[in-house]
């Protein structure tokens, strides 16, 4: 356990009183924020930008400042942080302070589910995917999960939820330890590779630690993992050798629900299931991707074990609209299909590249690709160069590392010269301002353009639509009208966007493949 978490326990979220978040816009905390605010407790939280998720905080009845101010915390009871809010900030200081009651997000998190049966989805990849899909099939067998997730279910339009039911189904983060304070009725583990190095330092150790986790499952419970994982494999291997319940999915031969005849295309994703050699049907899901379904198989999984009809979880799959950030659709401007996703790890990366080609058909595949975390790009330089590659074109923007030091070649310098594509085929760009000119001067009809990777790409697919859309009117980026509709290349547009990284630069322009800046950077983020 590490040391600064409190295991779950008796602690309820009405013992936490008036109800304080540092950093409220963020997904995790907004999400957080909104399960309180509908369980009707007094919720403020302090922001600095304005994220989209605040308006519908402020609509519950949430109290949101936009500064960081020690008077933020009056009539305040506890604070909660999470593991990106560094312990000498401002507020958290002046909570110690005050003798205020001071909570990591998940140990807040595991207030609210005190008395509930917890449902955890932990794994390196398809963890937002996987926890939306159970709680849509809880949903549909009439339980009222409430539940707190990674991302907002499209057709929902949220992460979070209080339920009336007696399930709790949360997702659940291994990247610093904090999935250690739960105690779950179900463990579900989707995969197990190398990530968080800088928390775990090797695979061995974050295996060892996914196992901690799965032994925290209620005897009475059950832990689910992926045969189809190596890791999730070796996990249910070493959990069975010590007398546990542990339920397998996948298509390996001897997965306890087994999956056969899968089928991906751009319309979605099918596949036969059986357990113990019973068939258990059809399963369609509406987005397409094999990792989708394979997720999904987890969901069908433990709606078996709970004793719940298939025909909800059948309707449920039928009907996934998807998970914001993960493939998500955000437009057609100029005969260009433009999505989002959320992918920054190689693997999934590669899963969700190979299911954008499926999507592209005969059109190219571009990527505007933001890494997240200068460690990570370091040490999966290669893995995630081989994940690139699969692009036809690629526009990388400079590393979004909130907190971290970027040291002179470190970064999106050293990735992209990495990648394995044509040096026509790849750019360099050094500022947020330049990348939608850019895309917009390398896109062509029938093409797919993806933004992926770090939180602050999620906002520019819409300034991506308006200048394929400027394109087609005639008008490059910078306002300039160009015969023929199109655009004369990057070109300077001046002032911060919204909700891009502090420190992008309002320099435009598109560096070369090997025109990188070779100086040393400010702080990212």
């Amino acid at each position: 356990m590490t040391a600064q978490f409190t295991p779950a326990g008796t602690l309820t979220a009405e013992d936490l009183g008036t109800i304080h978040l540092i950093g409220v816009g963020g997904v995790g905390m907004s999400g957080l924020a909104r399960l309180f605010l509908t369980r009707g407790l007094p919720v403020s939280g302090s922001e600095l930008r304005e994220w989209p998720s605040l308006a519908g905080l402020r609509a519950l009845g949430g109290t949101i400042h936009m500064s960081h101010e020690a008077t933020n915390l009056d009539g305040v009871d506890t604070v909660v942080y999470s593991s990106a809010i560094p312990q000498d900030h401002l507020e958290m200081q002046e909570a110690r302070r005050r003798g205020l009651r001071v909570l990591h997000r998940s140990e807040a998190l595991a207030a609210a589910m005190t008395g509930r049966r917890t449902v955890a989805v932990a794994g390196t990849h398809g963890k937002t995917t996987t926890t939306s899909m159970v709680t849509m099939v809880l949903q549909q067998a009439g339980t009222d999960p409430s539940f707190v997730i990674g991302g907002e279910i499209s057709e929902v339009g949220s992460g979070a939820h209080h339920g009336t039911g007696e399930y709790f189904v949360v997702e659940a983060d291994e990247s610093d330890r904090s999935f250690l304070i739960y105690r779950p009725y179900v463990s579900i583990i989707t995969n197990i590779e190398a990530d968080h190095l800088n928390t775990y330092g090797d695979l061995a150790n974050l295996e060892a630690t996914f196992a901690e986790f799965a032994r925290l499952t209620d005897p009475d419970g059950f832990i689910i993992t992926c045969a189809d994982d190596p890791g999730g494999r070796r996990l249910a291997e070493t959990l069975r050798a010590e007398g546990r319940r542990v339920h397998t999915y996948g298509e390996a031969p001897d997965a306890d629900l087994r999956l056969s005849e899968m089928a991906s295309s751009a319309q979605g994703v099918r596949y036969l299931a059986a357990i113990d050699g019973r068939s258990l049907g059809e399963f369609r899901l509406p987005v397409p991707g094999r990792h989708m379904g394979l997720n999904s198989a987890s969901s069908v999984l433990a709606a078996y074990l709970l004793g719940l009809p298939l025909e909800a979880a059948e309707a449920a799959l039928a009907a996934f609209p998807g998970v914001r950030r993960r493939f998500e659709r955000k437009g057609v401007a100029d005969d260009v299909l433009v999505y989002d996703e959320y992918a920054y790890h190689p693997t999934s990366m590669t899963l969700a590249l190979q299911t954008l080609r499926e999507v592209a058909g005969d059109g190219r595949l571009i990527v505007v690709f933001q890494p997240y975390r200068l460690y990570r790009t370091r040490d999966l330089q290669a893995e995630i160069a081989e994940a690139l590659a699969i692009a036809d074109e690629l526009v990388l923007l400079e590393v979004f590392g909130p907190g971290e030091l970027r040291q002179p070649g470190e970064g999106s310098a050293a990735l992209i010269e990495a990648v394995s594509l044509p040096a026509e085929s790849k750019v360099f760009v050094d500022s947020w301002e330049a990348a939608p000119a850019e895309v917009a001067r390398r896109a062509r009809p029938g093409d797919v353009v993806v933004t992926m990777g770090a939180p602050p790409i999620s906002l520019m697919g819409d300034q991506l639509l308006d200048a394929l859309l400027a394109r087609a009117d005639g008008v490059s980026a910078d306002g300039v009208t160009t015969p023929g509709g199109v655009s004369g290349g990057s070109a300077a547009i001046g002032g911060t966007v919204p909700g891009a990284p502090p420190g992008s630069g309002t320099a435009a322009g598109a560096s070369a493949v090997g025109g990188a800046p070779d100086g040393a950077a400010p702080a990212v983020g």
